[in-house]
């Protein structure tokens, strides 16, 4: 977008949409034209929102870069920042610059099988992959289990039930696991009893087969849930270089600049936001403290 990294460009906020009482979705568009015409990303990357005299957060995108004319990010009400944009507006204006970080391998992904891995806010990072995939069709099956504790917590809860009803017509099979029990996730349970359970994300895994040289799995959820999803990927003999994490969580000044952000050692060093926030799961054991 610019030689200057910490250029910062209007835009308007065109629809404020409530996803669940903690999370919504912010549409926005810039006000210059050129460079709104000019702005590109990859799914993963993220970008700086910008509050004039108020503060800036980090935040991923989660529209995929194959829509163009908007931008879209998935913002949960956790502090104060937040708070305040969450009382913003259609129509107010706030700045955005990036988009900063790697983003997933698309390319090289091309032609194979994505497993996209989410828990919780990590649906919103995956979101971008999962519909860049379905547009593209560049991919010759995705697979999304997508883990979450409540119905009322499913974000993109439209999207999802869509693509469990549709998806197997865009190569995309849709799971959903949930932790507390309620009459809709009965109900979506008895509607799609092979796809929709009572667990845990990995519970999801069960009865699924895949092609290990042909796949590649891309993860993103609370910490802890790493841990468990990787033993499972690594049980069925996927190579921890096929294995991609997005570490959007650590990402702050987007330039490597503030230092909050550095993880490992002397050996192998890495700032998130400028060598990730996409890594292996082979860099994952070669960095100190990565996950």
């Amino acid at each position: 977008m610019s030689e200057n990294p910490y250029q910062t460009y209007d835009a308007r906020i065109l629809e404020v949409k409530d996803l669940t009482s903690r999370e919504k979705l912010f549409t926005l568009r810039f006000l210059d034209p050129e460079v709104e015409a000019k702005f590109n990303f990859k799914p993963g990357q993220f970008v700086i929102v910008d509050i004039r005299g108020f503060g800036e957060f980090p935040i991923s995108i989660c529209s995929s870069p194959t829509r163009r004319g908007y931008l879209q990010l998935c913002i949960r009400k956790v502090g104060r920042m937040t708070k305040f944009v969450h009382k913003m507006k259609e129509g107010d204006v706030v700045g955005i610059r990036g988009p900063y970080g790697n983003g997933f391998p698309m390319e090289k992904m091309e032609g194979s099988n994505l497993i996209l891995v989410a828990g919780g806010l990590g649906m919103a990072p995956l979101r971008s992959v999962l519909w860049y995939a379905i547009d593209t069709g560049k991919y010759e099956n995705v697979w999304l289990l997508y883990g979450t504790k409540a119905y009322e917590d499913i974000l993109f809860r439209d999207e999802i039930i869509h693509l469990l009803k549709h998806g197997e017509a865009m190569n995309c099979s849709v799971k959903l696991a949930y932790e507390v029990e309620s009459p809709s996730c009965i109900y979506l349970e008895q509607g799609f009893s092979d796809r929709v359970c009572k667990g845990v994300v990995t519970d999801l895994f069960r009865g699924e087969e895949f092609d290990v040289n042909k796949a590649y799995a891309l993860i993103c959820g609370p910490p802890v849930m790493y841990k468990f999803v990787i033993r499972e990927l690594l049980d069925r003999k996927l190579s921890p270089g096929r294995i991609y994490m997005t570490l959007e969580r650590r990402m702050r000044c987007g330039v490597g600049k503030c230092g909050h952000c550095v993880v490992g050692t002397s050996v192998s060093m890495k700032y998130i936001c400028q060598d990730g926030p996409v890594f292996t799961y082979w860099d994952a054991l070669s960095t100190r403290g990565l996950i």
